[in-house]
Parts: structure tokens; sequence; C-alpha cells
């Protein structure tokens, strides 16, 4: 999910501000055009000065973060877009990497922008006669464009250096969610030293920098737990199997019965909490009922035929076998846009049902994570997982 205004797009990749861009932006703004109205260039040119260099610094930004966009397209990747925040900027990249040397590929692209950038301007402000003005934006963005390649380098995930670090391992170990991990675990120590320092230079120096780091350390242990928790989540989703998931909550009923003692002793009856219902005969499954299924039969019928007349045999609905993957139940039910799935056993019968309040669920007791039963009977009701929790995209991202 996008969230910000759209501005534009680059290479077919929507552009983004985030409302908290506006924050950074006039604070940069306000702290370079402050100090070089002081210089005696006339006018009001330390103002414009600094708001210039405030929107090259994101343009800086936006460039990096297309280098690793741009990359990612030519691996076949899907970009969603590139938002600026108020930590720069963001690149939305639909799917990770097929190989840690394409991972490596797409983290070093933008550090390497960066840096080239760095070059370039640096070579600007050295041979080119500029007018003082623009020679300190100039001096300003190579400094600063140089700060955010190494920065940026630094080991530890949300960082690109993170991204390098995880590919690494990944290469070594042959295990993408290891080197996820241990990049992350790297990136939470990084962001708590970030904040213990901060606070430290704080409380003794009660300088805005001090502050400033200890809110970037907050912000790379945020990302980085987030980071380790979504691999854990896909973790527990390639360990599951459908019959993890499946439940018993389903009716097997007489595919004899008529369609009025169908709709009189199940769908009015108050005692009666299924929503699944199966037809049986002769010992074999029939297939699928659905009440809805009644509103095509008219009511005059409903006397004389049965539930043979409207149910959906097992070959025609959406069905999966009890080794199933959980990665590809989940897709089945996205690509499909089913609230629930059919599990069959090896003979053919039907041994389950699963809906996302039964995946919610298998997943917690796998991660040992205590979900209110209130909860997951929502998510069954809603067909729809609570948002911010992307079990979608990681399963699709689990098995591209």
């Amino acid at each position: 999910m996008r969230s910000g205004w759209r501005i534009g797009a680059l290479f077919g990749i929507p552009l983004l501000l985030d409302s908290s861009w506006f924050i950074i932006l006039g604070l940069i703004t306000f702290l370079y055009g402050a100090r070089w109205q002081q210089e005696d260039w006339g006018a009001d040119w330390g103002w414009i000065a600094g708001f210039a260099a405030a929107l090259l610094l994101f343009v800086s930004v936006l460039l990096h973060e297309l280098g690793h966009s741009l990359v990612a397209k030519a691996q076949g990747i899907q970009v969603n877009s590139i938002t600026l925040f108020v930590f720069g900027g963001i690149a939305s990249i639909d799917r990770e990497s097929k190989t840690p040397g394409q991972a490596f590929q797409v983290a070093i692209a933008g550090p390497a922008v960066s840096l080239a950038l760095a070059i370039v301007l640096f070579g600007v402000s050295r041979s080119l006669p500029l007018s003082p003005p623009v020679r300190e934006v100039v001096d300003l963005l190579w400094g600063i464009n140089l700060v955010l390649a190494l920065f940026n380098m630094i080991p530890g995930l949300p960082l690109d250096g993170g991204q390098v670090l995880k590919a690494l391992i990944w290469k070594v170990t042959g295990n993408r969610l290891q080197g996820i991990r241990w990049a992350a675990r790297v990136g939470q120590l990084l962001g708590w030293t970030a904040i213990i320092l901060g606070v430290t230079a704080y409380l003794t120096s009660f300088s805005f920098g001090a502050l400033w780091l200890a809110l970037i350390g907050w912000f790379g242990v945020r990302n980085a737990t987030a980071y380790g928790q979504v691999t854990d989540l896909q973790e527990a989703l390639l360990q599951l199997t459908a019959s993890d998931a499946m439940t018993r909550e389903f009716r097997v009923l007489d595919a004899n019965l008529t369609l009025r003692q169908f709709a009189d002793d199940y769908l009015l009856s108050e005692t009666s909490h299924s929503t699944v219902y199966y037809a049986a005969s002769n010992g074999r499954y029939r297939g699928l009922v659905g009440a809805e299924d009644l509103h095509h039969v008219e009511r005059s019928l409903w006397e004389t035929q049965t539930l043979q007349t409207i149910v959906h045999p097992l070959s025609d609905i959406p069905s999966v076998s009890e080794s199933t993957a959980l990665t590809e139940v989940v897709n089945v039910m996205e690509t499909q846009e089913i609230r629930r799935v059919t599990v069959l056993s090896p003979a053919g019968a039907v041994a389950g049902v699963i809906d996302r309040g039964d995946i919610v669920r298998a997943i917690a007791t796998k991660l040992n994570i205590s979900v209110p039963d209130s909860l997951i009977q929502q998510i069954k009701e809603e067909g729809a997982y609570p948002p911010g929790l992307q079990i979608p995209a990681l399963a699709k991202a689990a098995t591209d």
C-alpha cells in the first residue's frame, strides 16, 4: 500500500512525497539559509541557496533510490514507488532478487550513484568558476552525497550495507532468510548504539545533532526489528503445510436431502454455526454445497429437488492436498480471490478447510504467539488479514 502525495513518475515508477518530507525540507532550508544569510551575498540569496540546497538534497536521495530501482527493474522486479520522507527515501520493491548476486547488485546501486554524484559535484566545484552561493550549495551537495554513500554502507539493516551483508551471508550459507536475520541483528545492535551515543551526547552537550543521531538510531532499531519479524513470519510460512492449518469446521450432509430440508434444518437453524457444507452419498463426497446456490432454484422446486442438484463437484472447486505448502495455499486464495480452500486427502476425500483465520492461527501457533480467538473469528468473518500483516506478499515472494 502506497502512502503520500504522488508528484509524478520516472521510468514508470511513481514518485511520492510523505508529509514528513515538508518538515525536513523546512528545517534544512532554515538551518543553511540562516547561516548563509550572514554572508555578503546581497538580498535574500542566503535563503534562496538554503531552499535550493534542501531541494537538491532530496534530488540526490531520489537518484540514490532510483539506482536501486532501475537495477531491480532490469532483473524483472516491479518497483511500486519511490517515497521521499523525513529520513530520506525508500523504494518499494515488489519482491526480492532471485540470487545473492542479484541482491548485491540492487543493494550496491544506490551508494554507487551517491558516490558518483559526490565525485562529479566535487569536480564541478573545483574546476568551474561558480558564484559564491552556487559554490556553497555544490560543496554542500558533494559532501552530503559522499556521506550518504558511506553511511548507507554501514553493514546493518535497513541500510544498503545491511542488504549487502545479507547478500554475502546468503551466498555463503545458501539461505536467504539467514542472511536477513543476521543483517537485521547487526542493524539492531548499531541502532541501539546510535541511540545510546545520541542520548549521552545530548545530556552532556544539549546538541540538536545528538538527538538527531538518537532518532536515526531509533528508526534503525524499529526497521531492523521489523525485518527480523518478517523473516520469522516468512520462515513459518515456508515450514507449514495445509494439514497444519486446516480445520474440520464443515458439515457433511446427505446428498439426497431436499433443498427445503437443507434450508430449514441447517441454514435457518440457530444451533448450526457451520458455513461450509459438503454433500455425500454412498460413502463418497459429491462436492461443495453453497447456500447462495439456493437462489438459483425456484422455491416451488425446493420440496422435490435435492442437494445433488446444486452441488459443486470436488474436481471443480479450489482445492489443495494435505501436503501442499502453506505459501501455495495463500497464493491460491489470493489469486482466485476466494475466502477458503478445500483440503483433500490422498484418497480424494475432504480432509478439512482453510480460511485466512486458520492461516493466521497456524502461523501464530508456529511462532508461539498468542492471538485472541475473537481476532481469529473476526478474520474468518471478514475474509481479510489484519492491516499490516502482509501474508500474501510474503507467500508470493517465497515462491517467486
